[in-house]
């Protein structure tokens, strides 16, 4: 009797992308590392031993020569989660923000098969937030769900999930702050299912978050940006196949 060949578990890689923070990186990769088959930590040119702190927690390193923005980090965070041929993308910053212990629910949707892009919300459940931190995430989110019946709770968490059809599918070209929403314009265009879990989040004084009038206001154009884009391919494609209709109906009247 032959024996059954054991299924093939999907595999699980978990990318923090990082600027400056050796005091937070070793803890947020062992916790990760509990829930996850690799670790990768992309060090956007840190002057501080970041990438030391990360190795010896256990994780793989790719830096950077210099700091290219979150955009470009998470586009590596993208290549080495490829190059490792993940089933299962997840990113979490590193700045101590997001636990690597609910992990298993932003992960759980994916190996379910019921979504392809996983968002971490922080306003699925009851969650305290500065005013105008909120009020900028409220204007960006709403600027992404107008007009459309695919909508999200929070369109900036960056504590995501991705399965293997939306890293093969989906592409950052933003460098700043504007990729969060980008890929979620993507995700939509591309008829990828979203889903949103409920996580925590920790705002403390030495994260190494940018002023949320200036990102707001950055990202809200980015959003404005792309969703514009979207609408112009959209409008592309339907006078595409309006044309070859009456090609087609030209045809059949000679």
């Amino acid at each position: 009797m032959k024996s059954e060949t054991p299924e093939r578990q999907p595999r699980v890689v978990a990318a923090i992308p990082c600027h400056n923070e050796e005091p937070f990186i070793s803890d947020i990769v062992r916790s990760a590392r509990k829930h996850v088959h690799q670790a990768v930590v992309i060090d956007d040119g840190s002057s501080d031993r970041t990438s030391e702190a990360a190795e010896a927690a256990g994780a793989t390193v790719v830096r950077h020569n210099g700091n290219r923005g979150p955009g470009t980090a998470y586009k590596s965070c993208f290549e080495a989660a490829r190059a490792l041929e993940a089933d299962v993308l997840i990113t979490l910053d590193g700045d101590g923000q997001h636990m690597p212990d609910e992990l298993p629910g932003v992960l759980a949707p994916l190996l379910k098969g019921e979504a392809d892009l996983v968002i971490g919300s922080r306003f699925l459940d009851d969650y305290e937030i500065r005013r105008y931190r909120k009020f900028g995430i409220d204007v960006i989110t709403w600027l992404f769900n107008v007009g459309s019946p695919v909508k999200v709770v929070d369109a900036q968490s960056c504590y995501r999930g991705y399965s293997k059809r939306a890293l093969d599918t989906l592409t950052i070209t933003e460098s700043g702050f504007g990729f969060s929403v980008e890929l979620l314009v993507q995700a939509r265009q591309q008829g990828l299912v979203i889903q949103e879990v409920p996580i925590s989040c920790i705002y403390h004084a030495d994260s190494h978050s940018i002023n949320p009038v200036v990102h707001g206001v950055g990202v809200a154009l980015m959003v404005v940006k792309h969703r514009l884009k979207s609408l112009r391919r959209g409008s592309v494609r339907t006078r595409d196949v309006s044309e070859d209709q009456n090609h087609d109906h030209s045809e059949v009247d000679a």
